[in-house]
């Protein structure tokens, strides 16, 4: 018995000097995160300061940094989340037909802006680079960024001049189906045709079930793509804001292709009644109708008719898809108003 206690005693004089120096390293370790907290907290305090003295004195360059760093975030976001897109379109069934309205969205900006961006990004990293980068980015916003990098103002602001180059090309458009009216009297078409160019040519427009009937016009000569004349085909190429170059008929059916896909995907999701109103906006420019001033109620109905008509295109009449701003919007209101 006395082993025993005596045994116990000599453990606990072990152990407590052990509780002992656990207890102060403890202790210490609370100490040492305190000091922590309490100069990271005058850190940021003394960074806030500053930069209040920054927007104080520098008001404009410091928008113009914030405005940057925050446009590279986000140009970051969408690149990582555009590299997904790209995977699922090359690497799954059924491919790009399963993507989502914002993927399409996302697949159809991104490779244009990575093109814009990129070289300045570039540069931007050599040495003293930046003096020269910032300016001329605060003086060419519209021609050196991209959306990321634009203020909600600049993005309506460029968003209606790119409208208005592409309304320039409205009237060609028009034109050229104008054209081709007299050689289509022994087509059964004809008399519904000549119809809507009187509408248009009134300023009024037709409905999309008498543009439906029209239908076969456009899936063969003289209104199928690879029927159009060259001066007819560069016109579409304008007015959907695409360039002239290479390979125009076949960039017009994807265009088509794509837009269709649009159609189909916001179907999918609910509906136009389901989008956001920058959805709705986004939505109306892309198909050749300029958003502004219009009421949501209007932006609805319209998307509504150009997608009664998109679900009875096929590969074959892609050309009607490609001529629906000429035909749904070529007198709205709205794009009068920004011409």
């Amino acid at each position: 018995m006395h082993f025993l206690c005596s045994k116990l005693i000599c453990r606990s004089t072990v152990i407590n000097p052990q509780l002992r120096n656990l207890r102060k390293l403890h202790d210490q370790n609370e100490k040492r995160k305190k000091m922590q907290v309490q100069a990271l907290s005058r850190y940021m305090e003394f960074i806030k300061g500053y930069t209040d003295i920054l927007d104080k004195n520098f008001p404009t360059a410091m928008r113009l940094y914030r405005q940057f760093t925050y446009g590279v975030k986000d140009y970051m976001l969408d690149l990582k989340a555009y590299f997904t897109v790209v995977k699922k379109v090359n690497f799954s069934v059924p491919g790009i037909d399963s993507l989502a309205l914002k993927e399409l969205e996302l697949y159809h900006k991104m490779p244009r802006e990575i093109f814009k961006i990129t070289p300045l990004i570039v540069v931007s990293v050599l040495p003293f680079a930046n003096y020269v980068i910032f300016p001329l980015a605060y003086y060419f916003p519209r021609q050196l960024l991209t959306r990321h990098f634009w203020s909600l103002q600049q993005r309506s602001e460029f968003a209606i001049i790119v409208q208005r180059k592409r309304l320039k090309w409205y009237k060609p458009v028009f034109r050229s189906l104008q054209a081709q009216l007299d050689g289509l009297q022994s087509h059964a078409c004809y008399k519904d045709w000549e119809y809507v160019i009187r509408l248009l040519g009134s300023g009024l427009h037709p409905s999309p079930r008498t543009i439906i009937k029209c239908k076969p016009l456009f899936a063969e000569s003289p209104y199928h793509l690879r029927r159009l004349y060259q001066s007819h085909a560069r016109a579409l190429l304008k007015m959907h804001n695409m360039h002239t170059g290479w390979r125009r008929r076949t960039r017009l059916a994807e265009r088509a292709e794509f837009l269709q896909l649009m159609d189909q995907a916001i179907v999918r999701e609910g509906g136009v009644s389901k989008l956001s109103i920058e959805e709705l906006k986004w939505a109306c420019s892309i198909r050749g109708l300029s958003p502004t001033n219009m009421k949501t109620e209007d932006m609805i109905t319209w998307l509504n008719a150009w997608i009664s008509i998109s679900q009875e295109i096929d590969e074959h009449s892609y050309s009607l898809l490609l001529h629906c701003p000429i035909l749904l919007s070529y007198n709205h209101p709205s794009n009068w108003v920004i011409r």
